[in-house]
């Protein structure tokens, strides 16, 4: 599949199969992330891989009881190890280069058969005391994986004339 027919195909999914996911489709997903760019190329984050039902079913009730995290045989969440630094126009660095590397994610998972969903709504504590990780760290999200139930259809999108304006910026 190339790139473009990728990002048209991608959707958010909730409903997962229970299907195992081979070892080598993981690895290839973890290794998108490992080559997403980030600033100065520090690459200051983590990937906490979660298999474990009863783990996935507390990091469900973190993110407010969204049952897909608990349904999906993995879930993978991101970790900003230095969430202070920021970038010169005062943008957050972590969240840029972890934004980077979940898409990147998202998107070797369709080529991979597989769906995700991105998870932002959750407890930043719970998820941390469910994982161990230091309070000096800052959990970004939760990303499900799995084998999708269904096929969810397109999602409708703004025009391009809607998003994007030249030379100056425009309502």
């Amino acid at each position: 599949m190339d790139v473009s027919q990728v990002i048209k195909t991608r959707r958010s999914v909730r409903i997962y199969k229970p299907d195992f996911v081979p070892e080598q489709n993981l690895k290839k997903i973890l290794d998108a992330a490992r080559l997403a760019p980030s600033a100065h190329n520090e690459q200051e984050w983590k990937f906490v891989v979660v298999k474990d039902a009863k783990t996935r079913k507390k990091l469900a009730e973190a993110a407010h009881n969204q049952d897909h995290v608990a349904e999906a045989p993995i879930v993978i969440i991101a970790v900003a190890l230095n969430p202070e630094p920021k970038l010169s126009s005062g943008v957050p660095a972590y969240a840029v280069d972890l934004a980077i590397a979940l898409d990147h994610m998202t998107l070797q998972a369709v080529e991979e058969g597989l769906g995700t969903c991105w998870i932002g709504a959750f407890s930043q504590e719970e998820v941390k005391k469910v994982l161990e990780i230091p309070e000096r760290y800052k959990v970004v999200a939760l990303l499900p994986l799995g084998f999708p139930m269904d096929k969810p259809g397109p999602k409708t999108r703004k025009s391009l004339k809607e998003i994007v304006c030249y030379e100056k910026f425009s309502n």
